[in-house]
């Protein structure tokens, strides 16, 4: 268990026991992949794999955070009243981000905290550890000093750190998913209004497989910004004759009769993959609402195939994984998650397959590819929230 070890960690580092422990999951999106920015609906759930802390206040204003997962880095340490970037705090950051926009917030903190951390998320492989991170501290800070913000708010000041401290044009999916994640249930949510509606996903003779490409991939130097300016350019083209604000807006009928009005073919493509990924998600919510989880994952490998040839973000590993499932017994479905360009993919897969699975898309990977991929077997888990260490022990 994390927090055992974290316990001895803690006292090594600051020669006192923690009083409060805190967990914030990671998120795999199921359907629905770069509509968020597109004003449209995604359908994430929080996963058990995740961000764990220890944390007690302290009696001055010093914060100071050790992350075993960067051991190297030591206990980094900063004060309430300096609350700037630093690059050489390295993933600090985004904690100090939170705090930040926290007090923005008109919170008071009155004063630092210690805190060990330790993430089971893979890094870099797109399920979000840095939200994880991010609303982690959040309820680590609402925990320790009483503040009692509400989940909303923590959530869109996560990903106001994403966007203006770290400076990733990301939308809101990754921390609404981690801040209201729930046992055995996707969310669909409407990125533009952030209504929400959660869906029962019964996964008794199933399991969801993330596989990573181990292909690490950096948010912020990717092509996300391009593939966002040019849905944007598709939007202001198609606005001469539609009074629309979203590309979500649309059905793909009124797609279909008014893409003409978009001047390139590549820009096209992506405004289709937005408003087809988006009608596609909402079909899964009505799909799993009747049980059918057939029909769910042949959305998810359609969704595969429009992020693959309209889209453009699966690249040769990305795809060598979801094909090398779909050729597997068992598998109801499988396609990249999260933004691309590397990261995972994830298939739902029959119980007694999934050892076979594993060995077979692991060794089509390593002879396409040349190197590993590595696999996890993940369930749908709750959101952030404090856990109560007497329990623990």
């Amino acid at each position: 268990m994390e927090i055992t070890s974290l316990n001895k960690t803690f006292l090594e580092l600051f020669h006192l026991l923690p009083k409060q422990a805190f967990f914030a999951p990671g998120r795999i999106n199921l359907i629905g992949e770069h509509t968020d920015y597109n004003g449209g609906h995604v359908f994430p759930c929080a996963i058990t794999y995740g961000t764990y802390a220890v944390a007690r206040k302290r009696e001055d204003q010093l914060v100071r955070l050790y992350s075993a997962n960067f051991p190297d880095q030591g206990i980094i340490e900063f004060n309430l009243n300096e609350l700037n970037y630093d690059k050489t705090h390295g993933w600090a950051n985004y904690p100090k981000g939170m705090i930040r926009y926290i007090l923005d917030a008109g919170y008071h903190i009155p004063a630092g905290f210690e805190c060990a951390i330790q993430g089971n998320i893979p890094n870099g492989a797109g399920l979000s550890s840095s939200a994880s991170i991010e609303l982690l501290t959040g309820v680590m800070a609402s925990g320790l000093f009483q503040l009692g913000i509400p989940r909303l708010d923590l959530i869109k000041i996560g990903k106001r750190v994403e966007n203006e401290f770290i400076g990733v044009n990301s939308g809101i999916m990754d921390q609404f998913a981690i801040g209201m994640g729930k046992e055995n249930a996707g969310i669909l949510l409407d990125c533009q209004t952030l209504n929400y509606e959660y869906a029962p996903i019964e996964l008794e003779n199933h399991k969801i497989i993330i596989m990573n490409t181990n292909k690490r991939r950096e948010l912020a130097d990717s092509k996300y910004n391009e593939r966002r300016s040019e849905c944007e350019l598709a939007l202001s083209q198609l606005q001469q004759q539609l009074p629309i604000e979203a590309l979500g807006q649309l059905t793909e009928q009124q797609f279909d009769e008014h893409q003409h009005l978009i001047a390139n073919e590549i820009v096209r493509k992506r405004a289709k993959h937005a408003v087809y990924e988006n009608v596609r998600t909402l079909k899964a919510l009505e799909e799993l609402k009747a049980g059918n989880l057939e029909a769910f994952g042949q959305l998810m490998n359609q969704s595969h195939i429009s992020l693959r040839d309209d889209y453009e973000v699966t690249g040769v590993e990305l795809d060598s994984l979801v094909e090398a499932a779909w050729n597997q017994p068992g598998v109801l479905g499988a396609r990249m998650t999260g933004a691309g360009f590397g990261g995972c993919a994830i298939a739902i897969v029959e119980n007694e397959t999934v050892e076979n699975f594993i060995e077979n898309v692991g060794a089509a990977y390593q002879e396409k590819v040349g190197y590993a991929a590595d696999f996890y077997v993940a369930s749908i888990g709750d959101g952030a929230k404090e856990i109560d260490l007497e329990e623990v022990k």
